[in-house]
């Protein structure tokens, strides 16, 4: 008797042919997706990437607040952009340290209140509208308040926002890096079984 196609095609030593030849596939298009991904859609201007130790930073708000506005580099030092993030806020709610620190600014820039935190490594995150709990020369530890949100941001698209922004240098980053948790993708070992993986 001929081998019909429902023998052929679920034969348990074909089953592990064909699974073996997929993991390495699958393996491969996940590692590849997010670059793919770019490639295909490019962005405006890319964000610098800043690198935090693990748990060395953490948000400004809590609990996590919610992000209403999104960096966007500039395409020149000067040009137009957003030179950091906007984050959903309640009026006098505590804003905290991102990271240890000094503290080099407290004190209003164009009507509002501004914080301005050195970090190791050449960072300096700010924090605006606030009204300081701190004074230049403090040091700062993570999580410590620093100060209160206050109303007067203009270009928040919330009732009460905190514009929170990191530099190094005078280059503007991405501030959201610092805090975003990285995962590890594991596939779990196959057993050779001959169950269905799939």
């Amino acid at each position: 008797m001929a081998p019909t196609v429902d023998t052929v095609t679920t034969h348990p030593a074909r089953r592990r042919w064909r699974l073996a030849l997929l993991v390495p596939v699958f393996a491969l298009v996940a590692a590849l997706h997010p670059v793919l991904l770019r490639a295909a859609w490019p962005v405006e201007a890319a964000a610098p990437a800043v690198v935090g130790e693990p748990g060395r930073f953490g948000w400004p708000l809590s609990p996590r607040p919610r992000v209403v506005r999104g960096y966007q580099a500039p395409a020149t030092p000067y040009g137009p952009g957003h030179r950091g993030v906007d984050l959903a806020a309640a009026e006098g709610q505590q804003v905290l340290s991102a990271g240890p620190g000094v503290v080099v600014f407290a004190g209003q820039v164009a009507g509002r209140g501004v914080l301005s935190v050195d970090h190791d490594g050449g960072l300096r995150t700010t924090y605006e509208p606030v009204s300081p709990a701190v004074a230049a020369g403090d040091q700062v530890h993570l999580g410590q308040s620093i100060g209160a949100v206050v109303p007067g941001h203009p270009e928040c698209p919330e009732p009460v926002c905190l514009h929170w922004g990191v530099r190094r240098g005078e280059e503007y980053l991405d501030p959201l890096p610092l805090v975003q948790v990285e995962f590890v993708l594991r596939l779990k070992p196959w057993d050779g079984s001959g169950g269905d993986a799939y």
